[in-house]
């Protein structure tokens, strides 16, 4: 490639500075019965962002503990609605018990798309760099179409098609992935995700273990090196510098923290393993950073975002 730039990536956190912002949200959380939750995730994202530098300027998180409390607010309205629902039917049981039940999960499924895609709204709407918002212009019905054709695919070919399915949410969320007027591209597929994760199961199987570092750096390395960023004819292509035995010190470490610490060192994982995915993704191409412009709407409705925390998916795909 002409011309071609490498683009430096850092994270800059420190594990002590993590602690005391946990701590204080730990401590605020519970003098408030929880009310504070919002307001204490903000705080952490807002933290993280500041301390993930690329090319010298910092990230942006610009979501507020109020956008986040009135959708924590109705994602907790909608299930308390959804598991009165269960406690009710339970209470005169028979079949109509079993049947809620039923119907709850069947909710519960249907919803992930829902929040995969309002989480990447909101969360994209409220990143930026150098003040070029980031944002998600993915149609939610195209979403869910994708879903439930790719999830009754999984099923009848008992989990194998699982893959696929993984791949093409992800394929779909980050297509529509941009930064003012860029846009991001993966191009995983289901074919050689399957075969990656087979070879990685059998042979952490065959090592007794051992070689599941060097799967969790061919599945960092497979998401990260299909990964573009295009403007027009310009681009970056992601690659991974990241080693089975770099990952092998990085999750030994994080584990024996977690133990020998009763899960204080737990702003310490965190610090340990953002510098690692920093330090361990190269960037280069013949992109212009000067030539993005501002073009991606706000959005605030945090709904999805909550309920995402709610279910323990995290910030997903």
């Amino acid at each position: 490639m002409e011309n071609k730039t490498h683009y430096k990536l850092g994270y800059h956190g420190t594990g002590m500075d993590m602690f005391r912002i946990e701590l204080v949200n730990f401590i605020l959380c519970l003098v408030t019965l929880g009310l504070y939750y919002p307001w204490a995730k903000a705080k952490t994202l807002e933290y993280l962002y500041s301390q993930t530098i690329f090319e010298g300027q910092p990230f942006v998180f610009s979501g507020t503990g109020k956008e986040m409390f009135r959708g924590f607010i109705k994602a907790f309205l909608f299930l308390a609605i959804l598991w009165a629902a269960i406690l009710i039917s339970i209470w005169y049981g028979g079949e109509m018990a079993q049947l809620t039940i039923l119907l709850f999960y069947l909710v519960i499924i249907a919803l992930i798309p829902l929040i995969i895609h309002g989480s990447y709204k909101y969360r994209m709407a409220k990143s930026s760099w150098r003040g070029i918002r980031f944002g998600y212009t993915g149609e939610r019905s195209e979403l869910v179409k994708i879903f439930f054709r790719d999830l009754f695919l999984t099923i009848i070919t008992f989990g194998i098609y699982g893959a696929w399915l993984a791949m093409n949410i992800r394929r779909y969320v980050l297509d529509h992935v941009r930064i003012g007027n860029a846009n991001f591209t993966y191009h995983g597929s289901g074919g050689d995700f399957f075969l990656l994760n087979l070879k990685g199961y059998f042979l952490s199987i065959f090592t007794l273990g051992i070689y599941v570092f060097w799967w969790q750096k061919d599945l960092f390395e497979y998401f990260v090196s299909y990964l573009r960023l295009r403007q027009g004819d310009r681009k970056i292509i992601f690659r991974s510098k990241a080693t089975g035995g770099g990952f092998a010190g990085l999750m030994i470490v994080n584990f024996l923290i977690i133990i020998f610490t009763l899960g204080f060192g737990y702003a310490w994982v965190i610090t340990r393993t953002l510098r690692y995915v920093a330090d361990n993704i190269e960037m280069y191409g013949d992109l212009s950073l000067d030539e993005l412009v501002q073009s991606q709407p706000d959005y605030s409705d945090a709904m999805a975002d909550d309920m995402a925390d709610f279910f323990d998916f995290g910030f997903i795909v």
